[in-house]
C-alpha cells in the first residue's frame, strides 16, 4: 500500500504566490530524491470547530491560511530512502533557509495507507484528520473502505485513508495535539480528491443524505475529528501550479 507524509502548514494570506513559487521550486528537487507525487492545496472551505480544526492545529493567526499537503511514496522504505537523500543534500538546506511561512508551527508525519481507491489529479481536495484508538485500526480501515465506495460513486476521483506510522510529538504543534489525542490513540490523515469545488459541493449534499454512509460511533470520537476543503495549488504529477488570487469559500 502507498505511504504518505502529511503536512498542515500556516501561511500568511499575502504569501500565497510566494508559497506557490516555493513549492514549484522544491517539486523537481523532491522528485529527484524519490517523492512520487507532491500535492499542495490552499484553504478554501475550512470550518471552525468547537474542539479541533485546521486553524487550531497550527495556531493560525487571523492573517494566515491553511495549506494541506502530502508527499506520496510507494512504500515506507522509499520514503525513508528519500528522506536520507534530502538530509544529506546541502541544496535542501539552502532552499529551506528562507521560507514564506512559520515552519515551527507546521505539523507533519508519516502515514501508512489502509484505503487507496480511485485515481487522483483533480483540482480540489477534502482533508480529514481523525483520532483513532490503536486497538481499532482494523475496524477503522473496514469502515473507511465501505465509505470510500460511496464517495467514488458520487464523483470523487480518489479516496485515501491512512493511519499514523511515523508521527512524532512536536515542541509547538503536532498531529496528536491537533486532535487532542488520548493515551492509546493514533491519528488518521485522509483525503478525497475531486475534479473541482462545484462537483465536491454537489456530491456532499447527496452523500450526507445517503443511508449507506456509516458514522464512526464506537470506533473514534467524532467530536475531535476535523476536516476542510482545499484548492489545489500544485500537483507535481501534473505539473499544475495555481498562483492566482485567493479563492473565497
Amino acid at each position: 500500500m502507498t505511504y504518505f507524509e502529511g503536512f498542515i502548514v500556516p501561511v500568511p494570506e499575502a504569501n500565497r504566490d510566494a508559497y506557490a513559487k516555493h513549492s514549484s521550486d522544491f517539486a523537481p528537487v523532491l522528485t529527484d530524491k524519490g517523492v512520487a507525487r507532491m500535492v499542495e492545496s490552499w484553504e478554501s472551505d475550512v470550518p471552525e470547530g468547537k474542539q479541533t480544526d485546521f486553524r487550531k492545529a497550527v495556531d493560525a493567526t487571523p492573517d494566515e491560511k491553511i495549506v494541506f499537503s502530502f508527499f506520496e511514496y510507494s512504500s515506507r522504505a522509499d520514503r525513508d530512502a528519500a528522506n536520507a537523500k534530502m538530509m544529506s543534500d546541502p541544496q535542501m538546506a539552502e532552499m529551506g533557509a528562507d521560507l514564506p511561512f512559520d515552519a515551527k508551527r507546521m505539523i507533519m508525519g508519516g502515514f501508512q495507507s489502509v484505503v487507496d481507491e480511485g485515481h487522483g489529479g483533480g483540482g480540489f481536495v477534502d482533508g480529514i484528520v481523525v483520532p483513532v484508538p490503536e486497538d481499532k485500526r482494523e475496524e477503522y480501515a473496514r469502515l473507511a473502505s465501505k465509505n470510500a465506495k460511496v464517495f467514488l460513486e458520487y464523483g470523487a476521483m480518489r479516496v485515501v485513508e491512512t493511519l499514523g506510522d511515523d508521527v512524532n510529538h512536536g515542541k509547538v504543534t503536532d498531529f496528536y495535539r491537533a486532535v487532542k489525542a488520548k493515551d492509546g490513540e493514533t491519528v488518521a490523515f485522509s483525503f478525497i480528491e475531486w475534479p473541482d469545488k462545484a462537483k465536491r459541493d454537489q456530491a456532499w449534499q447527496k452523500i450526507m443524505a445517503d443511508n449507506r454512509m456509516q458514522p464512526g460511533g464506537g470506533i473514534f470520537d467524532g467530536s475531535r475529528m476535523f476536516w476542510g476543503g482545499f484548492e489545489v495549488l500544485l500537483d507535481s504529477a501534473r505539473q499544475t501550479i495555481t498562483a492566482t488570487a485567493p479563492m473565497t469559500a
